[in-house]
């Protein structure tokens, strides 16, 4: 009897200690460096009685790295996990003003030692790296995979049936950065405006954070219970605190003044009779540059969704090529059927764009138009002139 008491005793000493544990998801609201503009999780692992206070952070890597920037744009970029001093993460974010919001897990003894155990597993040298992919495996997607694999029973996230896209929430989160959402929307082909599923929406921390507070465990046929014990704030920023202004033009601005110079150029040319090539070597072979790196994430990639791309329609690198057969046959009198291809291209692009499935940027459109009025005068002076 006395056994079974002292076995009991002991038992419930184990349970409270295990009890003075917390795993908790901490989300951190976005900041303006363009990888801080969809915002942060981590997992806090928090033993009171040991005054252990960890951060898991699988947001970790290094721009030292060999060839860092090829390796992004190709998709080859090695993210890994880190641990943080509580105290250091929390100061870094408070430094930023950036909120710091956390979700303590509802999780019994058995789970709290299994997520530790799998965490500083996973934190191991030979286990720690992984292959970062933006969309399915990133900084969100880990802490999630982690908890519904740890859990003992089926989390059941509240469904949300608003009909969305990457490129839908990529706007939410970039909102404020025009140049930011000009370049990424740029790279972004057709499947990124395909319709996503709430699972596949958790890439974001925010809505990772929305899930699971509405998220419940089913342990059994009538036992169901919520994934998130308690939450808050632990750090709120302060929105009073200005935030240094970027470029003072957006892209759509640009596009505009881009498109009124083409138009001021052609009208001088027309009553000049001349045509001055050197803006079309500047405007194609910005567009043929630009090309180029597109064409280089279409074909080369492994990024997701940035394939097929219907940008590749108006920014490719044959304008490299093009603007040379252009000025060549301005200068010896041919005519330039390139400029015939690329307006007929351009022309198609912009009576499609309706039914193309892709969402463009306006700026993409002012562009568009830029280089067709440009093909146009090539036209008129190379080949329509000419039978007059």
């Amino acid at each position: 009897m006395f056994l079974i008491l002292g076995c009991l005793l002991i038992s419930s000493r184990a349970e409270a200690k295990n009890d003075s544990i917390q795993i908790s998801i901490l989300t951190c609201s976005p900041g303006n460096e363009i990888y801080e503009l969809f915002g942060h999780t981590a997992i806090r692992y928090h033993n009171i009685s040991k005054n252990e206070d960890v951060v898991f952070n699988y947001g970790m890597f290094n721009f030292n790295t060999p060839h860092f920037v090829l390796r992004y744009i190709k998709g080859e970029t090695d993210y890994q996990l880190g641990v943080n001093d509580y105290n250091d993460f929390i100061s870094e974010y408070t430094m930023r003003n950036s909120s710091v919001y956390e979700q303590v897990l509802n999780l019994t003894p058995a789970e709290k030692r299994a997520f530790y155990w799998a965490l500083t597993k996973n934190y191991q040298p030979e286990h720690r790296v992984y292959r970062y992919n933006f969309f399915y495996d990133n900084c969100s997607t880990r802490p999630r995979d982690k908890v519904e694999n740890l859990v003992k029973g089926k989390v059941d996230y509240q469904l949300d049936d608003r009909v969305q896209t990457f490129r839908s929430i990529v706007h939410e989160f970039t909102k404020g950065h025009p140049w930011s959402q000009f370049g990424i929307d740029l790279c972004l082909g057709s499947q990124a405006d395909q319709s996503i599923t709430s699972r596949e929406k958790m890439f974001a921390p925010y809505y990772l954070k929305d899930a699971l507070d509405k998220a419940v465990v089913e342990t059994g046929k009538d036992s169901i219970h919520n994934l998130v014990l308690s939450s808050g704030f632990l750090f709120k920023s302060n929105p009073n605190i200005s935030v240094e202004s970027g470029f003072p033009l957006t892209p759509i601005q640009c596009g505009v003044i881009l498109f009124i110079v083409v138009i001021g150029v052609c009208l001088y040319e027309f009553k000049k009779n001349k045509i001055y090539w050197i803006v079309d070597v500047v405007i194609f072979g910005a567009a043929g540059i630009g090309g180029c790196i597109l064409m280089f994430l279409a074909c080369f990639s492994v990024h997701p969704a940035v394939s097929p791309n219907f940008v590749l329609f108006v920014l490719h690198p044959f304008h490299l090529i093009g603007v040379a057969c252009m000025v060549w046959c301005l200068k010896h009198n041919r005519r330039d059927y390139y400029s015939v291809a690329n307006f007929i291209i351009l022309t198609l692009f912009l009576f499609s764009t309706e039914v193309i499935p892709q969402q463009f940027d306006k700026a993409v459109i002012l562009i568009t138009l830029s280089l067709l009025i440009r093909s146009g005068m090539y036209i008129y002076f190379s080949i329509i002139k000419k039978i007059k």
